[in-house]
């Protein structure tokens, strides 16, 4: 079907999400979980400052069975602990999981659907703003942390780990934003179903067996360049958590399970109908 003459063309589904893109990235950059984002970022760093303070006054911040630690060891650690099992999957619960609920609660969800542009590329424009938005602050986090734990004559040893860090983190945004804009698009209280998706897989994962291949936590922790410092209680935890599938396998499961979320998602915002509440 060609435009009415005298009106504007109707964009394509990319040229969509670009517009709604930029006009998200803006909100989600000045919004109230862009402070929650920066407070749960700035705890590391801040424990990276302390464990720095600490260090030059010739106090080793951190021993495993009487031996001092390393800063790329700590650093490792951190990722594992701080990063990949808390920050990732609590920042894409709760902004994937508002990507619409937000416009559905401030009543302003029939004024985004009625501009001429597919509703599936209003969920997409969002999820990329998501992305980015998330990536911009927790990307540097990471990078304040490694330069303040890593010494700099280990700065070249160590450098394409941190890089794989990065990539990673990333990796993990894009899978667990992808997920929950899925939750977000599907339920009426998605934020619960998103809070107990992310216990259930930590629980999952210290469950031997295959139960845990149906988490994305497991495929992304498989891809961590790190080994933890070895100790008895914390070698029996990582043994548990790395029964890893190779990392073709992870980043293709990866792959498959933002795209394949990402589209169910936009599908659901197509076809389902939003009733505002009285």
């Amino acid at each position: 079907m060609t435009a009415r003459p005298g009106l504007p063309a109707r964009p394509t589904f990319a040229g969509g999400a670009v517009r709604v893109f930029s006009l998200s990235l803006g909100e989600m950059l000045w919004s109230r979980r862009t402070v929650f984002l920066l407070l749960v970022t700035g705890a590391p760093v801040f424990l990276a400052l302390v464990a720095r303070i600490v260090q030059g006054i010739g106090i080793v911040p951190l021993r495993v069975n009487g031996a001092p630690v390393d800063g790329p060891s700590v650093f490792g650690m951190m990722i594992w602990v701080f990063f990949l099992r808390f920050i990732v999957p609590v920042l894409g619960v709760f902004y994937g999981t508002a990507l619409l609920a937000d416009e559905v609660e401030d009543r302003t969800i029939t004024y985004l659907f009625t501009r001429p542009i597919r509703r599936g590329a209003v969920l997409v424009g969002k999820y990329l703003a998501y992305l980015l938005c998330t990536s911009l602050v927790v990307l540097p986090s990471v990078v304040l942390v490694y330069f303040l734990l890593v010494p700099l004559g280990q700065v070249a040893r160590t450098f394409t780990s941190f890089a794989a860090d990065l990539g990673l983190l990333a990796l993990g945004l894009a899978a667990y934003g992808a997920v929950f804009a899925l939750v977000g698009a599907a339920l009426k209280r998605p934020l619960v179903s998103g809070i107990v998706f992310v216990f259930w897989e930590q629980i999952a994962l210290l469950i031997p067996g295959y139960f845990k291949r149906l988490t994305v936590a497991h495929y992304i922790q498989a891809l961590v360049p790190h080994a933890m410092p070895s100790d008895g209680a914390v070698s029996l935890l990582q043994s548990v958590l790395t029964d890893n599938p190779p990392a073709l396998v992870c980043l293709l499961v990866l792959a498959a399970v933002i795209t394949v979320t990402l589209w169910l998602a936009a599908s659901t915002v197509e076809s389902r109908e939003y009733v505002l509440d009285q």
